[in-house]
């Protein structure tokens, strides 16, 4: 039986949303096994002086608890 977990995490790209999300995939990976798939929750901006300078995505990381070992 698969039982799967959330994580939720915050990301930032000075490029844009796709880009952040991408980072914050790529940086879940590094710790996270099992991953099978992410749910974006929230989009934001910062924004200084009218322009946006950074782009912030929440995403919710879906992964696979690994089986205990009995």
């Amino acid at each position: 039986m698969a039982v799967a977990s959330v994580s939720t995490i915050t990301s930032a790209s000075p490029e844009s949303w796709s880009h952040a999300v991408r980072l914050g995939l790529e940086r879940a990976k590094q710790t996270l096994r099992g991953i099978t798939g992410i749910r974006v929750v929230e989009e934001k901006a910062r924004v200084e002086e009218g322009q946006i300078t950074e782009y912030l995505v929440t995403l919710q990381v879906i992964f696979l608890l690994e089986d205990d070992a009995d």
